[in-house]
C-alpha cells in the first residue's frame, strides 16, 4: 500500500555536504527514481531538502544519497510534511538567505 501514497519529507542533511556536488547528485537520483522535490544550501552548512513520492521511492533516495563516496552525511532528520499536488519536478533552489 505504501508504494502509491505520495509522501513528502523534509529533509535536513548534516556533515560533509556542502561544496561537494550534494544538490547536484540529489536531483540526478531523485529524477531517476521519479520524486519531486527540491534542495538548497543553508547558510549554517546544512544542505535542506523536500522529496516527494512513494515511501519506497523515499527509502531509495536516502539510501542513495548515504552510499555516495564524495560526500560525507553525519546526520540527518526527517519531517513529514503535506504533499504538494502540483508539483512535478526535482530542483536545485539557491542558498536560503
Amino acid at each position: 500500500m505504501e508504494d502509491r501514497v505520495i509522501t513528502r519529507w523534509h529533509i535536513l542533511f548534516e556533515g560533509d555536504v556542502q561544496f561537494v556536488g550534494f544538490r547536484y547528485t540529489a536531483r540526478l537520483i531523485a529524477r531517476k527514481l521519479g520524486l519531486s522535490g527540491w534542495v538548497r544550501n543553508l547558510p549554517d552548512g546544512c544542505v535542506e531538502a523536500e522529496v516527494q513520492g512513494p515511501v519506497s521511492e523515499l527509502r531509495r533516495f536516502l539510501l542513495q544519497m548515504k552510499s555516495q563516496p564524495h560526500f560525507h552525511i553525519s546526520r540527518y532528520t526527517i519531517t513529514v510534511r503535506d504533499p504538494d499536488p502540483n508539483e512535478r519536478r526535482f530542483t536545485v533552489r539557491d542558498t536560503m538567505e
